[in-house]
């Protein structure tokens, strides 16, 4: 589009309200006040509207959209809060399962509409660097014109532009150091003073018009910091839940480190003289029982050679640690924290293979709860098979057995149990205080002969590179909101016209501050008070408001 030329020789943008230079508008207008938000600067989601370009352009650099997409995610952000994400759920659950049978309807509902695993969603990605484009978009579209005009702009203002102001006024004085005693007056303040042919440009503070667009690039820097938690390597925070004496691989570590828990410890304060600080705890809660020390005593491996598939993993001892609360395992950029335990959980249940009649037994089977054998063999032609495994047993809606999780929290068996004079088996099912013949009254039967059980540490796992990103654009959005917030951008015109001295005034904010300025520099001079054109105009309307219900 072709761009306008102003009397005064500045070529304008096509778009823009009045000129760069001069002040003068481009085009007439009705309205007492020009609009100095930008400027009058010509921005380009307003001036170009025909490509697919330049309607995706204008879509992001309004405000409006901005805001929506911001709600929208803070939205989906606290609702991702209502539930337990998927990643701190206990270990070896069906998400499906646990959400409907822990929250109902409620929770089935949450988990069909993924927010399950909100935070590392396509359309939640999507979200955040929807607010990403939308930022530069805005930016982009406001400050390059913005900083255009107020670098063009002219001490030389038109008439128009001044009369125009909020703040104008026009006084006859006669006093050749009039424009000196401002001049110093201005210095004193701290103004930037620009002359021209006896007319004034004095500002200051112009730094704080960027303050938005400082807010918008530590924005933009905080989104990428967030954005780059999703992309491998960069961002780990997960939960190992790890048995006594068992060794696995760290989640997030690519098979890289494998941790042992030697041993899960934990100690509590009892009441008595020696502990008497924790007594009125101790009071306080139902169990009677105040935690000392939460601690896994950790054996850090790495994997050494390289990754074959289906071979045990060659590890080499890197680090012994005693994990504890706010005192983690730290390695390679990794920390380990202790988080949660689970003490006393289930590891193997031994039952007794014996003759219901004379009680008399035939060998012992103890089945490991984590890794059941499917046949046990006792000898002289006695054996057990475990035909099915249910480590959480419940009946489902069928009246099945089945399992809600993996955990043994509840196991049941079903045993089929092989004699010299039984040799096509008899089948039994055994759960805890619970046995079932379903074809009949056995001779033999699975008794309960004793547990083992063994105590379970939850430690989260965590790798972050992106903090200082996240650190730096939050350190500039302060930045931007500091400098937006406590400066402002102040400029004070004068101008010789006929004999008249004419004064007009414009700050982006705290217009009371700048009457009171403007009050103390022209004290004394001569000079008329400017007056505040947009308070005459509200006046006015509501005198006639007044003057009308008088009516």
């Amino acid at each position: 589009m072709e761009q306008v030329k102003c009397e005064c020789g500045h070529v304008n943008p096509y778009g823009t309200a009045f000129c760069e230079s001069c002040g003068k508008p481009i085009e007439e207008t009705t309205k007492p006040l020009l609009d100095m938000r930008y400027e009058g600067s010509a921005r380009r989601s307003q001036t170009y509207n025909k490509t697919i370009i330049d309607k995706i352009w204008n879509f992001f650099s309004s405000v409006k959209v901005g805001v929506w997409l911001i709600v929208i995610t803070l939205i989906a952000s606290a609702i991702g809060t209502i539930f337990p994400q998927e990643m701190y759920l206990p270990p070896n659950v069906t998400p499906a399962q646990y959400y409907e049978d822990q929250y109902g309807w409620a929770g089935k509902l949450y988990y069909e509409l993924g927010f399950n695993n909100l935070y590392g969603s396509w359309w939640y990605m999507l979200l955040l660097a929807s607010i990403g484009v939308s930022l530069v978009i805005c930016s982009l579209d406001r400050v390059i014109p913005l900083y255009r005009a107020l670098n063009n702009q002219g001490v030389v203002r038109h008439e128009t532009f001044l009369r125009r102001q909020r703040l104008f006024s026009i006084t006859n004085v006669n006093d050749e150091r009039l424009f000196e005693t401002v001049k110093e007056r201005l210095a004193k303040r701290r103004y930037h003073i620009r002359e021209e042919n006896g007319n004034i440009l004095a500002e200051k503070g112009r730094f704080s018009r960027w303050g938005p667009y400082v807010n918008h690039i530590g924005l933009i820097i905080f989104l990428i910091g967030a954005m780059l938690r999703f992309v491998p390597g960069m961002y780990v925070d997960k939960v190992l839940w790890i048995r006594e004496g068992e060794t696995k691989e760290i989640p997030g570590t690519n098979g890289k480190y494998f941790l042992k828990n030697e041993k899960f410890i934990f100690e509590t304060y009892e009441k008595g003289k020696e502990n008497e600080v924790f007594n009125a705890a101790i009071d306080r809660v139902g169990s009677g029982m105040v935690a000392k020390t939460y601690q896994t005593n950790a054996v850090l491996y790495k994997r050494v050679g390289p990754v074959i598939p289906g071979d045990e993993p060659k590890l080499q001892k890197v680090k012994e640690y005693k994990i504890r609360v706010n005192d983690p395992l730290k390695y390679d950029h990794y920390a380990l924290y202790q988080v949660d335990f689970k003490l006393n959980e289930l590891s193997k249940m031994s039952f007794q293979l014996i003759d219901k009649k004379t009680g008399t037994s035939f060998g012992t089977v103890t089945v490991d709860l984590r890794n059941p054998t499917s046949s046990y063999n006792l000898g002289k032609g006695y054996r057990v098979e475990l035909l099915s495994y249910f480590p959480d047993f419940y009946f489902d809606n069928d009246g099945n057995p089945a399992t809600k999780t993996k955990i043994p929290n509840n196991p049941a068996f079903v045993f089929k149990m092989y004699a010299p004079d039984k040799p096509k088996g008899e089948v039994s099912f055994v759960a805890i205080r619970q046995t079932i013949e379903p074809f009949g009254n056995n001779k033999y039967k699975m008794a309960f002969a004793g547990i083992e059980t063994r105590n379970v540490s939850a430690l989260t796992v965590r790798r972050d590179f992106t903090l200082w990103i996240l650190g730096v654009g939050g350190t500039i959005f302060m930045i931007g909101v500091i400098q937006g917030m406590y400066w402002n951008h102040r400029r004070i015109w004068l101008k010789q016209v006929n004999g008249e001295v004419w004064l007009a005034a414009h700050t982006n904010k705290n217009w009371f501050g700048l009457k009171n300025e403007i009050k103390s520099i022209i004290e004394g001079t001569g000079l008329a008070m400017p007056v505040d054109q947009a308070e005459m105009k509200k006046k006015a309307a509501q005198g006639g408001n007044e003057h009308g219900a008088t009516q």
